[in-house]
Formats: C-alpha cells, structure tokens, sequence
C-alpha cells in the first residue's frame, strides 16, 4: 500500500477553512463556475491586497464582488465611475456649517470597509489620481488633515477590456497598488446551462437576498494576522525574486515588475496555501498567483504588442526557465 505523507500545521487554520468554506457555499447559491477566480477575490480579501476584476460586460464581475461583501458583516460602499466623476465625489468634500461656523468634512463613499468601484477605467486620470494615496496607505490627506481608514479596508475594481469604448487607461501607479488582477471569463456551455436553469428557478428573485453573512470585521482582522504567519522557504523567496528578476531584464518587456511586485506574490501564495489548508507555501502556490499578481504591472515593447503577445504569457515562458525548487 502506498504511504501517504500527512503534514501537521504548526498553524491552527480551522476556523480560517471552515468559514472560507462557508463563503463558497454562500457565493455558489448564485455564482455557477469561476471557482479559481472566487479563490483569486478571498486570496486579496485575506493577504490584505486590492484586487482588479477585468472582463467583458455580463460575466458575473460586480455581481461576485457584490455577494462576497455581502457575505461579510461590515461597512460596504459601491462607486460607479463615469467619466464626470470629480475626486471629492470619493473622498469627500470640506464644508463651512453656518450652525456652528466651522468648517466640517462630509466623508464620501471610500470611508468604508469594503469598497467595490465598478467600472474603474471610466473615469478620468484626475479621478484615478485620488485613490493613490488611500490605495497605499489607508488614509486620505485634505486640507492639512489626514484621515485614516478602519480596518479592514478593501478595494475591489471593476474594469471593461482597455479596447472597450468610453474607457481610460489606468495609470501604472494605480495598477502596481493592486495586489491581482483577475481576469473573468465566459462560461463553458454546461455553465451557461446552468446559469440560465438557476435563473428559471428562481423566479425574478434579487440574488443577493440569498446569502448570509458568514464573517465580520474582527475575524477579517484575525485571519489576516494568520495569514502573515504562514511559512515560506527562503529558497521559494529566492524563487519569487527569479521570477521578478527576471521580467526586468526581458528583452520583450519595457517595464518590469516593482519590488512590490514580489512582496505582491509572496503574500498572495501564502494566502493561497492558508485557503489550501496548509501553513506553508509550496512552488505551486507561487506558480497559480505569479501571473495575477504580474501581469497587470509589465509594459512589452512595442513590437511584441503588435504581434499579439501578452504579459501573462511571458511571465509563463519566465516561469518555465526557472528551476522551481525542491
């Protein structure tokens, strides 16, 4: 008979599985297929990273978001970017009370827990502007005030393909402050099936009534704190920083990837193997995360552009030159 190596975590992840577990169950009542992109939304959501939904109209990318935040107890706010969009309109806006005769600030909708800003690409670079420093840091600075954000503090993005009319093109300061981007795609026929079943059943019903909430701000907190304890090798480090490395000096990428790039991948892999389960990284983990956590921040050349190549594929032609480690 064959042996089964069986590994005990040194980290105590139950509770982490059991709910992730139930946040799954809870999406699935609505959401049919995109189950690695599900995993992609809870690795951002517990290695404390922004995430970018990129995808065409009408393949369930607001709607996911939508349920995931519902499935979670705290403060929720959604944005609709447009193209008139002013950044006082996110942050807030400073106004004089004659009341009192004082200046207050009316905080707008980013002071949230969970943000959804949906269809990010749709508003001007003015607009995109204002998220740079709340993105990064969780605060926003107006006028000589600075105001800090409650934990836990997510951003999850919408945006159409860049070709779609009416959209802008994100900065790529914006872009590296994203931990993923995830890209939605259709469903197989079986899925669609499915989708339009469910759809039948249910009757002109609001979907999103259907789900609990099955966490609230506290674990949020906790399980993040979990999730930093995770144990990486320093070989699978080493590794992380070839793969980095290695986009900078890639004859078909004008741009490479940021040292927050490989902070991006190693946080990523290690919520990836919390939600596996395990309280160590593998090179499988690194290998799933690497190419949502790089290619939204690589700029090819030109050339490679015009024939078509893409970033996700160069990252996977970096991946296979490298020795994964043993």
């Amino acid at each position: 008979m064959e042996n089964k190596l069986q590994f005990k975590n040194r980290i105590d992840l139950q509770e982490l599985n059991h709910l992730i577990g139930q946040i799954k169950y809870e999406i699935k009542k609505v959401i049919i297929g995109q189950e690695k992109n599900i995993d992609l939304l809870l690795v951002g959501l517990f290695a404390k990273g922004h995430v970018l939904i990129e995808g065409v109209p009408g393949i369930a990318k607001t709607l996911s978001a939508k349920l995931l935040a519902k499935s979670i107890s705290s403060g929720f706010s959604r944005i609709q970017f447009t193209p008139d969009l002013m950044p006082s309109d996110v942050l807030g806006t400073t106004i004089f009370n004659l009341s009192t005769s004082k200046f207050e600030f009316n905080k707008g909708p980013i002071f949230s827990n969970i943000i959804l800003i949906d269809e990010i690409n749709r508003a001007p670079a003015k607009t995109q502007s204002a998220l740079f420093e709340v993105m990064e840091e969780a605060q926003i600075s107006i006028d000589g005030t600075t105001h800090k954000m409650e934990q836990p503090f997510w951003v999850i993005a919408t945006q159409n393909p860049i070709e779609q009319e009416g959209t802008y093109r994100l900065p790529e300061a914006q872009l590296d402050r994203f931990l993923m981007k995830i890209e939605f795609t259709y469903p197989d026929e079986q899925e669609e099936l499915e989708i339009l079943a469910t759809k039948n059943e249910r009757k002109g019903k609001n979907e999103t009534f259907e789900i609990t909430e099955v966490l609230n701000s506290e674990q949020i907190n906790m399980l993040r704190q979990q999730v930093q304890e995770i144990h990486i090798d320093e070989n699978l480090q080493k590794y992380i920083v070839q793969i980095v490395q290695n986009t900078r000096n890639h004859p078909g990428i004008i741009l490479g990837a940021s040292p927050r790039a490989s902070v991006a991948v190693m946080m990523a892999a290690k919520a990836l193997s919390a939600i596996r389960g395990r309280d160590f990284v593998t090179p499988d983990d690194i290998k799933e995360v690497a190419i949502p956590a790089l290619h939204h921040r690589l700029i090819l050349t030109p050339e490679k552009e015009m024939e078509g190549v893409l970033p996700k594929q160069i990252i996977a032609q970096i991946m296979e030159g490298i020795e994964i480690p043993r």
